[in-house]
């Protein structure tokens, strides 16, 4: 069963799109937490294309790639990508003046549901939080 996460971003759907995947800008919003931060980011658009996250602590005490390849892109609209065995859809739906972005996963073993869903939760909150700011290169 997957577990889905959402927001609703305060500005245009071109912005919001091109902000969810260029890696300056994943690069800022990246994280679920300010003692962890993304260091390095990669995006290769398109089905079959890779890319990869380098999240790491900001003490280096642990880092890890989040990277997969993307199965399925609808420009301004979905993005499908798998990661490992796991599967993930990210949905792009114009509602009024602001944008819905909605994030299906397949929850991995080691840590329970909840807490999955809580971090995957707080990186898309920073999201939001980082266009409404303005701080997007978009």
């Amino acid at each position: 069963m997957q577990i889905t996460v959402e927001t609703l971003v305060q500005a245009p759907l071109e912005q919001v799109w091109k902000a969810y995947n260029t890696p300056a800008d994943i690069m800022q919003w990246n994280t679920a937490s300010a003692d962890w931060h993304t260091t390095r980011s990669e995006v290769d658009l398109r089905e079959g294309g890779h890319f990869s996250s380098r999240m790491e602590a900001r003490d280096g005490s642990f880092g890890f790639d989040f990277a997969g390849t993307y199965t399925r892109v609808v420009p301004h609209s979905l993005i499908e990508y798998s990661f490992g065995e796991r599967r993930a859809r990210v949905e792009f739906t114009q509602e009024g003046p602001a944008v819905r972005v909605r994030v299906h996963f397949d929850p991995e073993n080691q840590f329970p549901p909840e807490r999955q869903r809580e971090g995957w939760q707080a990186i898309l909150d920073n999201f939001a939080r980082y266009l409404q700011a303005g701080q997007s290169g978009a």
